[in-house]
């Protein structure tokens, strides 16, 4: 099994931020129509990011990847449509099997129907012949809801702006070597600063909701495109997403830990950072019981505003869980652009079974 992609080679081009480069396809039209690849050529691959600990790619890759081949299928606003513009307002993803990050993936879109108002399509990632990824997109025609809409939603957590504005020093942005001080974790396409958990002595875990600012590094290149914006918050919305259930409960993640049961016990930088932050919310009075296998099932995102999206200016990601049970997890996302406008909620179900006890061997 290949290890986890730890370094990132550099970007392909300077001009675009590290979040664009990473999620770059490259249409294969001598092959067929509306099918795409991570590859740059035959023999180069955009490597995909293979979390410490996890069974493969990042999940989040995947599904911003789909998200920009189906969005490469929309047609552009032209006298034939009315000068239509159609965004992504929502995407049902299921993850069939683990990612390898040494080999290309495949991208097969389907244009399933083009409407008036809706487009749908799905998107198959596939490797070696095998379907890894599912996903159903349907786009909206902007304006096309008339004048008189109904309009709410969630408001946006004033003490977590007043948390963001203090680790920045009330600055848009922060330098590595000061982000390293802040908290801001800075290494990959994207930064996040991480807030204690609220509520985190509760005896109902449903009352608990763990919160992060995302941004993707730098700046995109296209700051007035949102097809460039979107999925960069799908590749961010996967961040500590199932990991929500483990954080709640205060399970152990990793194999370092006094559970390890003899394992090997060399960590890495990324994986000794990944164990600092676990321990930064944990519940030290409680014994943590080890997580035996955590992985997502399905991903849904709902793109409020998708307009009012800025992926590489901070937003606030507050994740809870409702339920848990059979071996499974499920939590509920929202995200806020910085102005406090809900512009995404997203939905995940995964897997998240413990370790169990080792039984008695005999004897005989």
């Amino acid at each position: 099994m290949p290890g986890p992609t730890l370094i990132r080679a550099p970007p392909s081009d300077p001009a675009k931020s590290v979040i664009e480069n990473v999620l770059e396809l490259t249409p294969l039209t001598s092959v067929a129509p509306d099918i795409f690849t991570n590859t740059r050529s035959l023999t180069r691959t955009r490597e995909l990011w293979h979390p410490p600990g996890a069974r493969g790619v990042y999940g989040g890759a995947v599904i911003a990847q789909c998200l920009s081949a189906a969005q490469q299928s929309i047609p552009s606003p032209s006298p034939s449509n009315g000068h239509a513009v159609f965004l992504i307002h929502s995407m049902h993803c299921y993850f069939v099997l683990a990612g390898d990050a040494t080999i290309p993936i495949v991208y097969y879109v389907e244009r399933v129907r083009d409407g008036k108002s809706f487009i749908t399509r799905t998107v198959q990632a596939r490797q070696k012949g095998k379907c890894i990824f599912t996903t159903t997109l349907s786009f909206m025609r902007e304006a096309s809801a008339g004048q008189r809409t109904i309009d709410h939603g969630w408001n946006m957590s004033e003490e977590a702006v007043a948390r963001l504005n203090v680790a920045l020093g009330e600055q848009d942005t922060a330098s590595d070597i000061d982000a390293e001080a802040l908290g801001v974790q800075g290494y990959g396409p994207f930064e996040s600063i991480r807030l204690p958990i609220e509520n985190n002595t509760s005896s109902d875990i449903q009352t608990k909701k763990t919160r992060q600012w995302i941004k993707a590094r730098g700046r995109i290149s296209s700051t007035d495109k949102p097809e460039f914006h979107l999925p960069a918050l799908a590749y961010m919305s996967d961040s500590y997403f199932i990991g929500t259930v483990a954080r709640v409960h205060n399970l152990w993640r990793f194999s370092s830990s006094g559970n390890d049961r003899g394992r090997a016990k060399t960590k890495s930088p990324s994986m000794a950072k990944m164990e600092d932050e676990e321990n930064s919310d944990a519940d030290k009075e409680r014994p943590r019981a080890s997580i035996g296998m955590m992985v997502s099932l399905d991903h849904t995102i709902y793109f409020h505003r998708p307009r009012e999206i800025k992926a590489d200016e901070w937003m606030l990601s507050e994740n809870e869980s409702p339920w848990s049970g059979d071996g499974r997890g499920l939590v509920f996302q929202r995200i806020w652009n910085r102005n406090g406008v809900l512009v995404a909620t997203c939905v995940q179900e995964g897997l998240v079974r413990l370790a169990q006890d080792e039984l008695p061997k005999s004897k005989l």
